[in-house]
């Protein structure tokens, strides 16, 4: 079968609730992926940052293999072998003293709204049914009712209400507005400290730092969403920690499991924690042994690999290349790490084109929010890598490929 014979199965039988670039991929290793047809291609997305250790890495799969031949779920009716150790490993690289098991990012970030409800009902005073928590414009925080109640994206919410009430949004990097929203019944503050699905947009430099401070003046929790900006994408362990700034509650997912099984996690203190009773709150699959032996072995080799060291090294040398081109229809480079958006010019016509081109020249990302490349490869990417990257980018971003507007070089 060809691409287009996958596209058109693709297109029949499943739901049209994504477009993707007409690429089917069938092998990956590292940062390369293969497709169908024989075609190489250099992964500049790594699945939304799940796969920042690279595809299908081979101490990760290892791990997976030997525990799926073993015992892959009991159900959190029973314990198993495998998730104390992982929670242990957990607590020793974030520095949290517990955590919560979970499987997708949204499952993570549903149960730390639960979470911080209950806090304020039971810590801070809060009436019963009147928690509020304070979120940011522009936020990607998953596609559940709930979390898209306080999305500010038309279309995630178009067609979907009605919806879940408790919200206030405030202009992301603002700490005037954010303070201005605080009142009796806040009960957190939730935040991506890098707004990934946006734009790649970074907050003002101190902005985490103050943010943190307001919510320990009016004794609520400060809540990071470091799913996609967190385990090395940006430099760090986690974005927060560019500005020192410990949140009361972390929520990682995606490569905390290395892109080869869905784990994601809520950390915080055993205090705050502790809100949760047998029956409050479970997933069958959270926890589950398989998912906490991949994650063990993950988060391995995102340590003993030096990959979080690899991601500032060469996001700071990728992005002052980025930098240097002289496009007319890049309108601003940014991001921290590995973890980078090139803002194109309106008159550029979008960001699609582009990413199509670079498709054709064997590298692939995708548009963000329309006029947003994102560039984000897997943290095991070389210099000569990027290197290799740069060759295809720059021509492309100069407008010189078939279809480009009509600005080029102008």
């Amino acid at each position: 079968m060809l691409t287009q014979d996958y596209v058109q199965l693709d297109e029949t039988y499943g739901a049209h609730n994504y477009k993707p670039l007409n690429v089917v991929i069938t092998q990956g290793q590292g940062v390369w992926v293969t497709d169908v047809e024989g075609r190489r291609y250099l992964d500049c997305l790594s699945a939304y940052s799940a796969v920042n250790q690279g595809h299908c890495h081979p101490r990760i799969v290892q791990a997976l293999i030997a525990q799926a031949q073993t015992l892959t779920l009991t159900s959190r009716a029973f314990r198993n072998d495998q998730m104390g150790l992982f929670l242990q490993d957990l607590a020793s690289l974030t520095g949290y003293e517990m955590a919560l098991l979970m499987n997708t990012g949204a499952e993570a970030v549903e149960t730390a709204v639960k979470m911080a409800r209950k806090w304020g009902y039971q810590r801070g005073g809060v009436p019963e049914d009147q928690a509020e928590i304070i979120v940011c414009a522009d936020n990607f925080h998953g596609r559940t009712i709930s979390i898209i109640s306080f999305s500010t994206e038309p279309q995630y919410r178009a067609g979907f209400g009605p919806f879940t009430p408790g919200f206030k949004v405030v202009p992301f990097g603002d700490l005037r507005s954010l303070e201005a929203a605080f009142s009796a019944n806040t009960v957190a503050f939730l935040v991506e400290p890098i707004q990934g699905e946006s734009g790649v947009h970074v907050p003002p430099a101190g902005y985490l730092k103050w943010a943190k401070a307001l919510c320990e003046e009016h004794d609520v929790l400060f809540m990071a969403d470091e799913i996609q900006s967190g385990l090395g994408r940006s430099g760090k362990l986690f974005a927060c920690d560019h500005e020192n700034v410990k949140p009361d509650v972390m929520i990682i997912g995606k490569a905390l499991s290395g892109g080869c099984y869905p784990v994601s996690a809520v950390l915080a203190s055993a205090d705050i924690l502790s809100v949760f009773r047998p029956g409050d709150h479970g997933s069958t699959y959270g926890g589950n042994p398989l998912a906490c032996a991949v994650a063990r072995e993950a988060m391995k080799v995102l340590v003993e690999e030096n990959l979080i060291e690899n991601s500032a090294r060469l996001g700071d040398y990728f992005q002052a290349k980025l930098r240097a081109i002289a496009s007319p229809f890049v309108q601003e480079v940014r991001g921290k790490g590995l973890f980078i958006g090139v803002e194109l010019k309106h008159e550029a016509g979008g960001a699609r084109r582009f990413c199509e081109a670079l498709m054709r020249q064997g590298l692939l990302c995708k548009e963000t929010h329309e006029h947003v490349i994102r560039f984000a490869p897997p943290l095991v990417i070389t210099q000569a890598e990027i290197d290799w990257a740069l060759a295809r980018i720059e021509p492309v971003l100069l407008g010189q490929f078939e279809g480009a507007p009509a600005l080029a070089l102008a």
